[in-house]
């Protein structure tokens, strides 16, 4: 059974680029939830047709495939639509990662990133839980940056997010994205050799 790091946050918070920081310290693969979703919206696959069923033709794109950025205006806006939206997506997103990470070997280290990978059920599954924190007014800059998403559509999103308390509260490690890149690095890395000292006895 591998080693299983479990990384957590809201939107735009950084774990992206706290997840590259892991696998440049040893890592030996990061699956990254959100672009396994962007997988499963290709056209041809399988969860293309259900999810024509739940919200119409107006979130296919002209290939075929599951338009996010128009999906994500019917669900972030209706807790109860994100809710059936979820209810589809997620034993397909936990078959693939799954899948992935079986494949890992029993020294090797795979690291999770999830938003949602604590109310997912996975974190049971984990060997560490981080959680990346980050003040609200980058995260909008982010979304509005990098997603070309406005103000309005930002906030939208970062309001559809589960609460952080009850992650936090479960952490091993906080990584708080709020200073310099080598703030942050100098966090991970510090955070890392804590988690192979509790998974493997030794840094």
């Amino acid at each position: 059974m591998p080693y299983v790091l479990g990384l957590t946050g809201n939107i735009a918070s950084g774990k992206t680029t706290v997840g590259l920081m892991l696998l440049e310290l040893g890592a030996t693969t990061y699956v990254d939830a959100d672009q396994v979703v962007h997988g499963l919206y290709l056209p041809g696959r399988p969860l293309v047709p259900r999810l024509v069923e739940l919200f119409g033709q107006s979130i296919l794109t002209p290939e075929g495939g599951i338009d996010r950025a128009r999906l994500g205006e019917l669900v972030f806006r209706d807790a109860a639509a994100l809710a059936r939206l979820e209810a589809v997506v997620h034993p397909a997103v936990q078959a693939a990662l799954v899948g992935t990470l079986r494949d890992l070997g029993p020294e090797d280290i795979g690291v999770l990133d999830a938003i949602k990978l604590v109310e997912s059920g996975y974190a049971p599954f984990c060997h560490g839980l981080w959680v990346v924190t980050c003040p609200e007014e980058v995260q909008l800059d982010r979304l509005m940056q990098q997603r070309g998403l406005t103000l309005e559509q930002a906030r939208v999103r970062l309001r559809a997010q589960p609460a952080l308390a009850p992650r936090l509260a479960l952490a091993t490690e906080i990584i708080r994205n709020d200073g310099a890149l080598d703030y942050l690095r100098q966090q991970v890395v510090a955070g890392w050799q804590r988690f192979l000292v509790q998974t493997r006895g030794r840094p």
